[in-house]
């Protein structure tokens, strides 16, 4: 029941003078504005989530004008293109559900905000809007004015540096002092000395104790309290509800014994447990911080850009290989991975991986264009502004957008334990105490505070993220870069693996191309290579390598049909290159090798064919699979290959031969129906559609960029043998996470077996419960450490 002395938004109590609206109290002018706002603008189910989940607004004036500089609000915002912006905002009041709904439902606030995505462990905010209609600082007002202020130091800024809260080593460092010296003026107690000079300090002592134990129970421990509060608010129980209360009673009763004179209280016990559970919160964020950290910013992103030398020579470049001022050739559908200035080409930039809008953007030499887009329109040249943030394409990667909310059941299992465990813990710690207090009162206290602090759920709820957390980072190291934890899970759960054939079983640097038609010359051969370079498919690649010293010529309308062919003009000439039908090749004699056709302006000039060789270790990875998976292969060639294929596959893989991107995704959507879990390996250009409707799509990078949104991980066309490991490794993480959750189950059975028999003390089981979570982390990191030397 709400409390009628409390402000409705945010909870304050109310003065005499409440401020009365719709028949609900408010402590201020500011709560009735929020409330008003959200009332009109169909938000007022933001009061439904929580009771009092709001933030007394803060006066905002002047605040953010510094924001009206355009110089500074440029270095701020991360895209900046025509009509639409993106900025990541710091919102230090992030702290519940509701805030997450309402931070995510600016746009009803604001039709010029076009989306925001807050991301609640960063206690941070993605806001993509326009800035014709509303201003960087009247974004930042609006925030401010319904209780959302962020907060934004340019430095923080410039330097790319990561917020960091030290506020626990403050706090730990404060009850360790504590708690050194409670058990100090402690020994005389514990020893039963009776020397006169000590006993008469006696209650000299006792208070000292529980003057050091103050700042340890105000502010140490407040984090319990606040979080406890929080969730009893939500009508959640969640686990610092019984820390918070251990803590409490520990507290209550040490302070009752020394004001009555009792006894010395319990003083050590609770600046002990204190320090302890922080110490192992402490551990926890520092190790959890090593993984993320080094999973954003040092791992292998493995996707490949062609720069251009100073003597005009194309090399293939990793993305963390380039600098400022480096000129790169991004082709058709290509992602752009730096900041840069448009220097040669049509630019047609599709920005639907950074913003979500789809339309295309136009773009004139001399204009800058971002980060995240994709060329749609031929090729172009580019000059880059600065070095690529690997983080920063990690998290368009791992934009929700491109999720496809599938489910992650180690997540799911682990808040469904969590959520009922505190329940049970409570009435465990109740019963035992009830029958302690009949049998031995003066242990029944003890058996209470034990019971509610060894029991955690923590092991168990840091079993899977520690696990996949580490594993992600293994991956990425090994050139297996996977989008997220919950695609290792569906990996290793998958029964079907779908493979592309060119580009994905067959290595494009080893094909033998010949050539059946009329000669072409020199010229002809300049605007075939011309044309050719414009595209990132496979074939492509192959036979712009093969045509090595032609000259490259400006051409005009250049498009590209995926898994059709290109068509592209110069002068008055017309060129089409691709498939038989794309080109309209008729009467010619039906040849089984794959082939990419010409024609030049109304004549079929004829077909350059290619001879595949397939990957090293093809044969071998698919006899490894066979026995477990279910194996198919889908290309858009014809079935000149078949036969190939029939020698060095297993007999059960099905062949598919003459698919279109959309054929080969009905294909996958089919076997989902019928209760697979399928894999799709392929490229990430022409099989984008296949990889989204995959429940785990991996790209094969060989040199090109590649990269789709759609796929859940990329792998590095060397390590294409070592496919069947990385999945092997990602189901032996599903074991130790397994194991590890068994560990943390009979851990609690064990440890409430002696809280519940009295045989443990508050203090020790404060010091067992961190070292329980600790014994997680480590037993998690070394199990997934020895299944990766599978992979080495």
């Amino acid at each position: 029941m709400t409390d009628v002395s409390a402000c409705f938004h945010c909870g304050d109590p109310c003065e005499a003078d409440a401020i009365v609206f719709d028949e609900k109290n408010f402590c201020c002018n500011g709560c009735k504005i929020v409330f008003e706002i959200f009332s009109e603008n169909d938000l007022s189910g933001y009061y439904d989530l929580q009771n009092f989940p709001g933030a007394s607004p803060k006066e905002m004036e002047g605040k953010y004008d510094f924001l009206d500089n355009t110089a500074i609000a440029e270095k701020l915002l991360e895209f900046n293109d025509g009509g639409t912006q993106i900025i990541t905002l710091y919102i230090p009041h992030i702290h519940c559900s509701s805030c997450i709904w309402v931070l995510e439902n600016l746009n009803k606030l604001d039709r010029n905000i076009k989306a925001s995505q807050v991301d609640f462990p960063k206690k941070t905010v993605r806001v993509t809007f326009n800035s014709e209609g509303i201003s960087l600082k009247q974004l930042a007002c609006l925030m401010g004015k319904i209780g959302y202020a962020p907060y934004i130091s340019l430095d923080d800024f410039q330097t790319e540096k990561i917020k960091k809260d030290r506020s626990i080593i403050y706090k730990l460092g404060i009850a360790g002092f504590a708690f050194g010296n409670v058990m100090f003026l402690s020994f005389p107690e514990y020893f039963e000395v009776n020397e006169f000079w000590l006993d008469q300090y006696k209650t000299t002592f006792r208070w000292l104790m529980f003057a050091f134990s103050l700042p340890v129970f105000f502010y140490s421990a407040s984090g319990y309290f606040i979080a406890a509060f929080k969730g009893l608010r939500a009508n959640i129980l969640n686990i610092d509800v019984p820390l918070a209360l251990g803590i409490l009673v520990l507290f209550v009763r040490s302070t009752v014994e020394i004001i009555f004179d009792i006894g010395s209280g319990f003083f050590d016990s609770l600046t002990g447990l204190v320090f302890f559970l922080l110490l192992g919160k402490y551990f926890q964020q520092k190790t959890y911080g090593f993984l993320s950290f080094e999973r954003d910013y040092k791992s292998y992103f493995p996707i490949a850009v062609t720069r251009i030398n100073k003597n005009g020579r194309e090399e293939a470049v990793q993305v963390n290989e380039i600098k400022k001022a480096d000129r790169l050739l991004i082709r058709n559908d290509e992602l752009i991975p730096v900041d840069a200035i448009l220097l040669k080409g049509k630019a047609r930039i599709d920005y639907s991986f950074v913003t979500g809008e789809i339309e295309p953007v136009e773009k004139e030499s001399g204009e800058k264009i971002f980060a995240g887009g994709k060329q749609v329109s031929g090729s172009i040249e580019v000059e880059t502004l600065k070095p690529v943030s690997q983080s920063y394409l990690t998290q368009l990667w791992s934009n929700q957008v491109f999720d496809s909310n599938k489910e992650n059941s180690f997540t799911s299992l682990t808040n469904t334990i969590s959520k009922y465990f505190t329940i049970s813990i409570l009435s465990i710690a109740a019963s035992a105490t009830t029958y302690w207090l009949f049998v031995q009162p003066a242990l029944a206290m003890n058996v209470f505070t034990a019971i509610l602090i060894i029991a955690c759920p923590c092991a168990l709820a840091m079993s899977a993220p520690f696990a996949l957390g580490n594993m992600l980072r293994i991956f990425g190291k090994l050139k297996f870069y996977v989008k997220n934890d919950q695609a290792i899970e569906r990996l290793a759960k998958a029964d079907t693996l779908i493979f592309d054939k060119t580009g994905t079983i067959t290595a494009n640097n080893k094909s033998l191309v010949t050539y059946e038609g009329i000669t072409l010359n020199k010229a002809e051969k300049s605007l075939l290579k011309s044309t050719l370079r414009t595209s990132g498919h496979p074939l492509s690649r192959i036979l712009y390598t093969h045509l090595n010293g032609c000259e490259l010529v400006k051409l005009s309308d250049v498009e590209e049909v995926v898994g059709q062919g290109i068509q592209a003009k110069f002068n008055d000439q017309n060129i089409k290159i691709g498939s038989a039908s794309f080109v309209n090749a008729r009467n010619i004699q039906n040849n089984l090798q794959t082939a990419v056709h010409i024609r030049l302006n109304e004549e079929y000039k004829g077909s350059f064919l290619f001879q595949n060789e397939y990957r090293e270790g093809l044969s071998e990875l698919f006899k490894e699979l066979a026995p477990e998976y279910q194996l198919a292969i889908l290309s858009g060639d014809n079935n000149g290959e078949a036969a190939n294929l029939k020698k060095i596959l297993p007999l059960k893989t099905s062949v598919l031969f003459q698919q279109t991107p959309e054929e080969k995704l009905n294909y996958i959507r089919q076997l989902q129906q019928e209760g697979h879990r399928v894999v799709m390996v392929g490229d990430g250009l022409n099989d984008a559609g296949a990889l989204k409707q995959s429940d785990v799509g991996i790209a094969i990078s060989e040199n090109v960029n590649v990269f789709s949104p759609a796929c859940d991980a990329i792998l590095e066309a060397g390590k294409f043998k070592e496919l069947h490991n990385y999945i092997k490794v990602a189901k032996g993480t599903m074991t130790v996470i397994k194991m590890s959750i068994a560990i943390s189950f009979l851990y609690n059975i064990v440890g409430l077996y002696f809280a519940v028999t009295g045989q443990l003390s508050p203090v020790v089981a404060a010091i067992l419960m961190p070292l329980s979570s600790i014994s997680v982390v480590i037993f998690t990191t070394l199990m997934t450490n020895i299944l990766s030397r599978k992979l080495n």
